[in-house]
């Protein structure tokens, strides 16, 4: 097996062995607390632009079931576990994780502690670094090449290419893909949505010209601040009287296309674990999460909107009701994939909004 080597831009390297793609990559780098999942972690668009670290010691016991996937294809930059199971067992498996990760021209690494890198993100922050099979003696050029990569618009690289449609026998929902999750327009569908999915990049006259029942904006990759022209749009959809609900990025954009803040966390939630509160019920609910910006609640105008969930560990915005206006907005994701379904219930709520709308 190849060796391959992690390094950081504080200067720690890692060293184990190449799994997937040789390529050398630099990205930013983040760590997952999920312990299943992993697919549906590498399919997520979120992760464009960065590097995940599963924390879970053993990844791949189940192999790849592409039925599960989240989008058409993988999407981070790199792959990093400890131990790697090479002959996984699953009566669903078609493939193994490390020839998934070769044939979409993915880099990983296996066989590092991930415990002390985990510890490492944790106490100085999310970072960036480098995985490459090339044994670098000298750090002095790589450590300025780390610091300064950035993710950039990667919203426009995750995004559907044209608009396509879910059909259904009920509510018309226009879902605004910013990186979206499959299993987003499958909860709506469920239910008995017809879905039509556009591009992030659409106009919002576009939408609206439509007369969608409801508006759903989803999850995506990068910093909020980057969709500039996507700000623009959504802050027409929010002048109009079509109720909307908003997921992750969607929840961070419609925060900042009406006057209010984000900022980048120290290494963000990723997970399937982690506990919010309803602040309406007080009731705690435990919710999948990926994100590594938040909105500043202490930059909130209430005749806006007002805390609507809150982080229990942290503290943190999780979400934000509109007042006098028929939209709700959540930093976690209520349709999971992987992780609990415990605020499924949201996608209810949302269905129960547009219907009372369309009978005022």
């Amino acid at each position: 097996m190849k060796k391959a080597f992690l390094i950081l831009e504080d200067g720690t390297v890692f060293q184990g062995t190449s799994i997937g793609s040789q390529r050398e990559v630099i990205s930013e780098i983040v760590f997952n607390t999920s312990m299943t999942g992993y697919l549906e972690v590498l399919t997520d668009p979120s992760y464009a632009g960065q590097a995940v670290t599963m924390t879970y010691p053993l990844i791949g016991n189940y192999g790849i079931c592409r039925d599960d996937m989240e989008s058409e294809r993988p999407w981070p930059d790199g792959f990093i576990v400890r131990e790697l199971s090479r002959l996984p067992s699953n009566f669903r498996s078609t493939e193994t994780i490390q020839n998934f990760l070769s044939q979409y021209d993915i880099p990983g690494i296996a066989g590092i502690d991930t415990r002390a890198l985990t510890k490492i993100l944790r106490e100085k922050g999310t970072m960036n670094g480098m995985i490459t099979t090339e044994e670098y003696t000298d750090l002095s050029d790589i450590i300025p090449r780390l610091k300064a990569y950035t993710t950039g618009k990667v919203v426009e690289k995750v995004t559907c290419r044209e608009k396509y449609v879910l059909e259904g026998d009920g509510p018309r929902v226009a879902l605004l893909d910013l990186g979206a999750k499959r299993n987003i327009a499958r909860s709506l569908n469920q239910r008995g949505c017809q879905v039509t999915v556009y591009p992030a990049l659409t106009a919002a006259e576009e939408i609206i010209a439509a007369k969608p029942d409801g508006i759903m904006l989803s999850n995506g990759p990068g910093d909020p601040k980057e969709c500039v022209s996507i700000i623009q749009e959504i802050r027409k959809l929010y002048d109009t009287d079509i109720p909307i609900f908003a997921i992750c990025l969607g929840h961070q954009l419609m925060a900042l296309a009406t006057g209010a803040d984000t900022h980048k966390m120290k290494y963000g939630h990723r997970g399937g674990n982690h506990p919010v509160k309803d602040l309406t019920t007080g009731r705690v609910y435990i919710s999948s999460q990926n994100h590594g910006y938040v909105v500043d609640t202490d930059k909130l105008d209430p005749q806006v909107a007002v805390p609507a969930f809150q982080n229990v560990n942290d503290g943190t915005n999780e979400g934000l009701s509109y007042t006098g206006k028929n939209i709700f907005t959540v930093q976690f994701h209520p349709e999971a994939c992987p992780g609990p379904q415990d605020s499924g219930y949201l996608f209810d709520r949302f269905m129960n909004m547009m219907e009372v709308t369309k009978n005022a």
